[in-house]
């Protein structure tokens, strides 16, 4: 299990202890995206879809699951999240909506499951509320785009 750091020396799954890490701003982004036939994307760009405000609700949906992180992902530390925002942008070339989700902590440990769980549950969301109409749709792209703070510095995806 070398350089897995979920595990320990027997191979058994436990938290990483982060007791002796610096207390630093940490940020991610993560991004993906929901891909749907061009009439399910036209009624959620145009706001006419019969459950309602597609983007608002699944932005909501986003910032409420990065709140939940260590709820959902079993050894997740629980952070003092400082911010939430989850974009949703409709783009006619995909056909679909793009999302971006950045999150802020000051802590021992970064913030990447957090991105990475607002823009899963802005995806399941904006998929929950438009099947009605396009159960053909796919989610997918979804990964870490930058990473900043702590002792292994900066990323950002090429």
């Amino acid at each position: 299990m070398s350089g897995l750091t979920h595990f320990d020396g027997k191979g058994d799954a436990h938290m990483v202890d982060v007791s002796d890490k610096a207390v630093t701003d940490r940020i991610a982004t993560a991004e993906g995206w929901v891909r749907m036939k061009p009439e399910t994307h036209a009624i959620i760009a145009e706001g006419r879809a019969k459950k309602g405000d597609v983007l608002g609700v699944a932005r909501l949906a986003g910032i409420m699951g990065a709140k939940q992180c260590s709820n959902l992902i079993p050894l997740c530390h629980p952070l003092p999240i400082t911010k939430v925002s989850v974009e949703l942008t409709p783009d006619a070339s995909l056909p679909g909506v793009r999302i971006e989700a950045t999150v802020k902590t000051t802590g021992q440990t970064g913030v990447e499951m957090e991105a990475l769980t607002a823009v899963n549950v802005a995806a399941l969301t904006v998929y929950d509320m438009s099947k009605a109409v396009d159960k053909d749709m796919e989610i997918g792209g979804i990964r870490v785009i930058l990473k900043d703070g702590g002792k292994s510095g900066r990323y950002e995806a090429t």
